[in-house]
């Protein structure tokens, strides 16, 4: 759906240029409205929707533009040209560490010796769809899906579509690649700007329920009351509007539709101005810079002035989040594992 410039169209397949198992590789979307005809492109499988997307192209041509046919000595050698620091080194990095989280479990070659088993933000999932408790009937949503992992598991649980979303690029790339071949393939950093090419195989079940597209958590593309559930794990406190993320989750869940989230409230001012945090900072306030009492204050009842009324909180637990960035670092987190749901039209559960 297009919601450019107030309005919400439909969108309609503009042209079609290129094909791949039954779907659009390449092509061309088109707001439906005569007063908008906004064009969105889909590029290898992945459909862009972001009102600005002049900007996001213009700020993400590596990832969109670079090319994932590169021989191991070719990336190793390009890599100690582009150095340490660069946008290229960056992206390694990020997919070294998320894909490792992500699908390092289905490695047969990992071993067990890693001090750091992967797999957390799949524990991550499983512990807060537990919590959960109520099945989800209709389309789900996973919010900041990032390489993908748990949207593969959550088609798993559900019998509808899985649509994982995110801004980044390069991750969606790496999660549709899964998708369309079966296979994990990524670089694995030993250390400084030594990676290691990893490769195996990644089958999972109902894949053919997930799809993979570039959105952006705090203005999605969506109508109101779309899905039936949701998740959004470690996104808070990544995005421009932490508010907007929440408030948008509200719109989109269908009334009673409950979604899991969490955050290790790592805010970080490059992704979020200070002025948006859910606390991290004025500890003259009432909550002391508190983030979790802020976040539940945001709920129905809270008494935030601000309060998404629509959202309430059911359950909360801290659950560890482990991170690998090469052979020798590691990062720990403690994570807010939340159940939130949305309140029925009459205001009940």
């Amino acid at each position: 759906m297009c919601r450019a410039a107030g309005h919400e169209s439909a969108l309609k397949i503009g042209s079609v240029l290129r094909e791949g198992n039954g779907s659009i590789r390449e092509g061309i979307l088109v707001c439906s409205n005569p007063g908008c005809l906004s064009e969105y492109p889909v590029l290898d499988g992945i459909p862009i929707l972001l009102a600005n997307l002049r900007a996001y192209v213009s700020q993400n041509f590596l990832p969109v533009l670079c090319r994932d046919d590169l021989t191991e000595p070719m990336e190793s050698l390009l890599g100690d040209c582009f150095g340490p620091g660069s946008a290229f080194d960056s992206r390694r990095q990020h997919l070294s560490t998320y894909v490792f989280d992500h699908y390092g479990d289905l490695d047969p070659g990992e071993g067990k010796q890693s001090p750091v088993p992967p797999g957390s933000i799949r524990r991550l999932f499983q512990r807060g769809f537990s919590l959960a408790e109520r099945r989800a009937e209709g389309p789900v949503i996973d919010i900041g899906c990032a390489v993908g992992r748990t949207s593969f598991e959550l088609a798993e649980q559900v019998d509808d579509i899985v649509l994982g979303m995110d801004l980044n690029f390069g991750m969606l790339k790496t999660a549709a690649t899964i998708l369309e071949s079966g296979c994990v393939c990524y670089p694995k950093r030993r250390g400084g700007i030594v990676y290691e090419r990893r490769r195996f195989p990644a089958a999972f079940e109902r894949a053919e329920q997930v799809d993979f597209w570039v959105c952006d958590a705090t203005a999605l593309p969506f109508a109101d009351r779309t899905f039936s559930a949701g998740i959004s794990l470690n996104v808070l406190d990544c995005v421009w509007s932490p508010y907007d993320c929440l408030a948008e989750m509200g719109r989109i869940l269908k009334p009673g539709g409950s979604a899991v989230l969490s955050t290790p409230y790592d805010w970080n001012a490059g992704a979020t101005p200070v002025e948006s945090w859910l606390g991290g900072h004025s500890q003259r306030s009432g909550h002391r810079g508190s983030s979790p009492d802020i976040l539940r204050s945001l709920m129905s009842g809270g008494g935030h002035p601000n309060a998404v009324e629509v959202l309430e909180l059911l359950s909360v637990e801290e659950v560890p989040w482990t991170l690998r960035l090469h052979d020798r670092s590691f990062m720990e987190y403690l994570v807010s594992v939340m159940v939130i749901r949305k309140k029925m039209e009459n205001g009940s559960a």
